[in-house]
């Protein structure tokens, strides 16, 4: 019987005993060593808490290990300290190898600004980014190539999970304190109980414009003055422009929910270095008729350094319907399917009559490279699962929450925010279906509607239990999805819930009944973004910035411009001295008292007068105009104290 590919490298592992665990219990056991799994771990464990860490897999990093090879964001600023380091440990890679400003330096760099171009890498490098930071932590036990079979809980509270070998007959069974489930399949949080969706919600369910059956066709340009969002251009938003979104909805959208979920591929890395190049066999199974439906895509992707690409073409759209809920002899089918699909897609533009000479000769030239994923043949060990299972948590990411808000210039605010959204809310294909002038069905990407949002605490957290924070298929709907599903964010969450889970220690706490202002306050302290601004980033954070980020998420900003340099006027003053408890309120309410301060009465306040507004003694008031940032500083240090 041939053995799975995902198979093999883990039976070249020691296999554990049946039942064996480690000498003590973890404080904390993380499933799914992707990105973000990766960096919670690294977190808890810089922080003090013992890990554990398991894989499906015997290789560790998720997509970015896997070919994705590209940051998926269009903010370059700082967010959150793992994440930057990261980014910064990749750039470094190439600066002491290559040299500074090498071209290959200068792709794992940000471009100027104006430029589309996102940092890029080879997928080697990503893993072994990943190992280093994982070896240099004594307190992470890291277990490849198991998967969660069974848990046992007790009222709200996980307290066993047994992992079962991919492929073996070993079982793993761990007990912890917290756990977190960090995979792109929620693997974990679905034998544990907590309630789970997949598929795409009706339009009527979250009222979402753009939920459910939809068809819309891509618009793309080639100038910078005319990339997306527009707001970058008239309203200074902080985010690289992007060259495509889609038009609005076709006739033939019925907002029709369903259990279709946007199309997998696998992200090959093909080279056309010929020392470094093995050459693509025709597969067994080749499905030459749906190369044609992918004439859009006749290309071979993104360069990456070192002579080689991030292939995104190969879109088997439908062919991964059973995937979310199968169990993994089924998923590895449909995988081994995809891999079949996309390296007779790169056969097919090779070879076949029917493509144009000049691809045919363009494309003749790339194969599998030799240096990556050599114990596979230079194919990735894992598919790109875009979208598998969701949580269905104490709150829910929909479309709205990534969109402006009604009455402001931002989308809306939580008041337990602890991360935030920035990529255009997207979907690849869900069916091949088409109406006049449409791309496939499901195909959305909103980058001129979508604006940064919050990712509430409660989205991670599952209704049924207390112990587990869920920091990958993060409650939200097919739509809100969008914006949540790259590795930056899932990065950014994945600190955000390490300091969770060690504040919960400390407190004697479940991580669901950790007080969310104080999550905020440490996240704040530590240089993790809450809210998004246009006119700062994390980099170095002032106390006013600091200050800022918490206030951020009470609605004291009705936009994404801090301004904390001027002088803070008398009517926002009022609202800021006298807030709601609801922070789209004080936000709403901050957006009118702007109105008013824009006319010719409008006039600065002072600290002693801020001071008498709000009720609070202000010791040795600063003299003269109150900065904006001054009233932010002293208002956290009152919540906080």
């Amino acid at each position: 019987m041939r053995l799975p590919s995902y198979v093999l490298p883990v039976l070249l592992l020691p296999l554990l005993a049946s039942g064996a665990a480690a000498a003590a219990a973890p404080d904390v056991v993380i499933y799914g060593a992707t990105p973000g799994g990766i960096v919670t771990a690294v977190r808890a464990a810089r922080e003090g808490l013992t890990v554990t860490l398991v894989h499906h897999h015997a290789h560790l990093g998720g997509m970015m290990s896997n070919g994705l090879g590209v940051l998926d964001t269009i903010y370059d600023g700082r967010r959150a300290p793992l994440y930057d380091e990261v980014v910064a440990r990749l750039g470094e890679h190439y600066r002491a190898k290559y040299g500074e400003g090498s071209p290959q330096h200068r792709a794992a760099t940000w471009a100027p600004k104006g430029s589309t171009q996102r940092p890029t890498y080879e997928p080697y490098v990503a893993e072994r980014v990943f190992e280093e930071l994982l070896r240099a932590e004594s307190r992470i036990d890291v277990r490849r190539g198991y998967y969660p079979a069974a848990a046992v809980t007790r009222g709200r509270r996980i307290e066993t999970v047994r992992f079962q070998r991919l492929g073996g007959s070993g079982t793993l069974n761990l007990a912890a304190a917290n756990f977190v489930d960090a995979s792109y399949e929620g693997d974990l949080a679905a034998v544990a109980g907590a309630e789970m969706t997949w598929g795409r919600e009706s339009r009527t369910q979250y009222g979402e414009s753009h939920a459910g059956r939809i068809f819309t066709k891509a618009i793309l340009v080639t100038a910078a003055k005319d990339y997306f969002p527009t707001a970058v251009r008239t309203e200074g938003l902080n985010l690289r422009g992007f060259r495509a979104r889609t038009g609005p909805p076709l006739p033939g959208s019925s907002g029709e929910g369903d259990r279709a979920i946007q199309a997998y591929n696998f992200r090959v890395c093909w080279t056309r270095d010929p020392a470094n190049r093995v050459a693509v066999t025709k597969p067994a199974r080749y499905e030459r008729d749906q190369f044609f439906e992918l004439r859009d895509r006749w290309g071979i992707g993104l360069s990456v350094p070192n002579a080689k690409t991030t292939w995104n073409a190969p879109l088997l759209t439908g062919g991964n319907f059973d995937y979310p809920n199968g169990d993994w002899p089924t998923r590895h089918a449909i995988a081994e399917r995809h891999k079949d699909f996309a390296l007779g897609m790169l056969w097919f533009l090779q070879h076949d009559p029917e493509v144009p000479e000049k691809i045919r000769a363009e494309m003749r030239e790339w194969g599998l490279p030799k240096d990556e994923f050599t114990d596979n043949g230079g194919f990735p060990w894992e598919m790109y699962v875009r979208e598998a299972r969701r949580l269905v948590g104490r709150k829910v990411f929909t479309e709205h929450d990534g969109v402006e808000a009604p009455g402001l210039k931002r989308a809306p605010l939580h008041a337990d925010s602890i991360a935030i959204t920035e990529w255009p809310m997207d979907s690849h294909s869900c069916h091949l279906d088409k109406v006049p002038g449409s791309d496939h069905e499901g195909k959305v990407l909103l980058t001129e509607e979508s604006r940064p949002g919050q990712i509430a605490y409660a989205c991670l957290l599952p209704k049924e239990l207390d112990n587990l924070l869920v920091t990958g298929a993060v409650s939200s709907t097919h739509v809100g999805w969008g914006a949540i599903r790259l590795e930056p964010t899932w990065m950014h969450l994945g600190e955000s819930a390490a300091h969770a889970l060690v504040l919960a220690k400390s407190n004697g706490l479940s991580p669901a009944n950790l007080p969310p202002a104080a999550l905020q306050q440490t996240l704040v302290e530590r240089g993790i973004m809450l809210a998004f601004f246009n006119d700062f980033d994390l980099a170095a954070p002032t106390a006013a910035q600091r200050a800022a980020q918490y206030l951020g998420t009470r609605g004291y900003f009705s936009g994404y411009h801090a301004r904390l340099e001027a002088p803070l006027l008398r009517a926002v003053a009022a609202v800021w001295a006298q807030p709601d408890a609801d922070p789209m309120v004080t936000a709403r309410r901050v957006a009118t008292a702007e109105g008013a301060d824009s006319g010719v009465t409008a006039a600065a306040i002072t600290a002693a007068e801020f001071a008498r507004l709000a009720g609070r003694p202000w010791p040795q008031p600063p003299p003269g105009p109150l900065s904006r940032g001054a009233a932010c500083e002293w208002l956290y240090r009152s919540v906080t104290r």
